[in-house]
C-alpha cells in the first residue's frame, strides 16, 4: 500500500515526460518532432515485435495461439480507446484501406451527395472522388467553416467525411458537434482519425460516428502497415466487403467449406492473413497509451504545441491555422519570409531535430514524452538567420 501511495505521489510531482522517458530510446539521439509523419516505436511495441520475430525464427507458428490472442487484444484495446465494441473493430493495413472499404462498400445511387473538405489529406479525398462515375456528387467545404455551414451542406447528403486533425495545419474539429449535425440529418459520419487518435479522447458513440479509420504509425506510436477500422454495428450488413478472401467468411477455419456467409463482426472486412508482427506492436503501443491515460497525453501535447507556437511567433514565424486550445493539436506548422523550409528542415536534422517540410512550411509535431527544454532547443535553432529564399514551385 505504501509503495502504491508513493507512486501516486510521484505521478503528481514528476512531469509526465520524465516518467515515460525511459520508454522512448529515440530521445538518446534525437529531438523527434515528426509524429505526424512516422513516429518512433515506443519500447514495449519494439519489444513485442522483436519477441515475435525471434519466436517465429525459432518455432515457426508453434505459438499460433498467442497470435490469435494478440488479434483479440488489439480489437479490445481499440474498442476501449474509442468507446466501441470489439465486434465493431476490423484490423486493416492502413487508413487508406479503411476509407476505401467504406467508400466502395456502400450502396451508392446516382444523385447521392457527399460533404467533404478541401484541406484533407489525399487519402480522405481520392476514394470519394472516384465515386463520380456512379453519379455521386461532392460538396466541398473548408475545415474552418462554421458549424452552420456544415449543417446546411449536410441536409440531404448521404455521407460526410472529415479528419479529426488536419495533417497540415493541425486544426482539430469538434467531432461531437459535427456528429450531432450528421445524426440529426441522417448522414453517415466518417472520420479519418490518424492525426488525433492516441492524443485526444474520442468517443464514437457520443459523436455518432458511423465509421472511423486510423493507422498505427503516427500518434499511436506503433508500426507502419497496421491500423484499425471501426464500423458501427448496425452498418455491418449495409457495407459490402469489396476486398474478398478466405478470412472474410464465418467458416474461414474450415478449409473444406465453400459457404460464403460473412463473419458476424467487423472482421468480415479482413481479407486474408493479417500483419501479425504489426499487430503485436500496435497492441502494445495502444495498451501503453491507455495505461498512461489519453487525457494526460493530450494535455502534455497541447502544452508543447503552445510553447512552440508562442516561441515561433516571437521569432517572426507565421503559424498556420488557429491557436485556440479547443482546435489546436500536436501539429505546429510554420514559415518565415526568406527561409526555404526544406533547407531549414535539413539544418534542424543536422542538429539532431527531426521535422518535416510540407507545402512551403516546416511542420513540427511533438508527442508527450518530449521535454519543454527540448522545445527551447528547437526554438534556439529556429532563431538563426533565414536560409536563402523560398523556392517557388508550380
Amino acid at each position: 500500500m505504501s509503495s502504491d501511495l508513493g507512486y501516486a505521489n510521484l505521478a503528481h510531482t514528476v512531469p509526465l515526460w520524465q516518467q515515460v522517458r525511459p520508454d522512448f530510446p529515440v530521445t538518446e539521439r534525437l529531438i523527434y518532432l515528426n509524429h505526424a509523419a512516422v513516429a518512433p516505436l515506443v519500447r514495449p511495441a519494439s519489444d513485442r515485435m522483436r519477441w515475435l520475430a525471434e519466436d517465429a525464427c525459432l518455432h515457426g507458428s508453434l505459438h499460433f495461439d498467442e497470435w490469435l490472442a494478440a488479434y483479440e487484444s488489439l480489437r479490445t484495446a481499440a474498442a476501449q480507446l474509442i468507446g466501441a465494441h470489439r465486434d465493431e473493430i476490423a484490423l486493416v493495413k492502413n487508413t487508406s484501406e479503411g476509407i476505401s472499404t467504406v467508400a466502395l462498400g456502400l450502396d451508392w445511387k446516382s444523385g447521392d451527395r457527399i460533404v467533404a473538405f478541401r484541406e484533407e489529406f489525399p487519402a480522405n479525398m481520392y476514394p470519394w472522388q472516384r465515386l463520380a462515375p456512379r453519379g455521386v456528387a461532392i460538396d466541398w467545404l473548408s475545415i474552418y467553416d462554421p458549424l452552420d455551414a456544415i449543417d446546411r451542406a449536410a441536409r440531404g447528403a448521404k455521407l460526410l467525411a472529415i479528419s479529426y486533425v488536419n495533417y497540415l495545419s493541425g486544426h482539430r474539429v469538434d467531432l461531437n458537434a459535427i456528429g450531432e449535425i450528421c445524426h440529426r440529418h441522417g448522414v453517415f459520419f466518417f472520420v479519418d482519425a490518424i492525426q488525433g487518435l492516441g492524443v485526444f479522447p474520442l468517443d464514437v458513440q457520443k459523436a455518432h460516428i458511423g465509421a472511423l479509420a486510423a493507422d498505427g504509425h503516427k500518434w499511436l506510436l506503433g508500426p507502419e502497415g497496421c491500423g484499425i477500422l471501426y464500423l458501427r454495428r448496425e452498418w455491418l450488413d449495409r457495407i459490402e466487403p469489396v476486398e474478398f478472401g478466405w478470412t472474410n467468411v464465418a467458416g474461414f477455419a474450415d478449409y473444406a467449406s465453400r459457404d460464403l456467409t460473412l463473419r458476424r463482426d467487423a472482421a468480415r472486412y479482413e481479407c486474408g492473413t493479417l500483419n501479425t508482427i504489426g499487430i503485436f506492436g500496435l497492441e502494445a503501443s495502444m495498451r501503453y497509451l491507455l495505461m498512461t491515460g489519453i487525457e494526460r497525453v493530450g494535455e502534455a501535447v497541447l502544452a508543447l504545441s503552445a510553447q512552440l507556437i508562442a516561441g515561433a511567433r516571437s521569432l517572426g514565424y507565421e503559424v498556420l491555422g488557429e491557436n485556440h486550445p479547443n482546435t489546436r493539436s500536436g501539429i505546429v506548422t510554420i514559415r518565415r519570409e526568406g527561409t526555404d523550409s526544406r533547407l531549414l528542415v535539413s539544418r534542424l536534422k543536422d542538429a539532431g531535430i527531426i521535422a518535416a517540410p510540407r507545402q512551403g512550411y516546416v511542420r513540427l509535431s511533438p508527442h508527450f514524452y518530449i521535454a519543454p527544454e527540448e522545445i527551447a532547443q528547437v526554438l534556439e535553432q529556429l532563431s538563426e538567420p533565414p536560409l536563402g529564399r523560398a523556392v517557388t514551385t508550380i
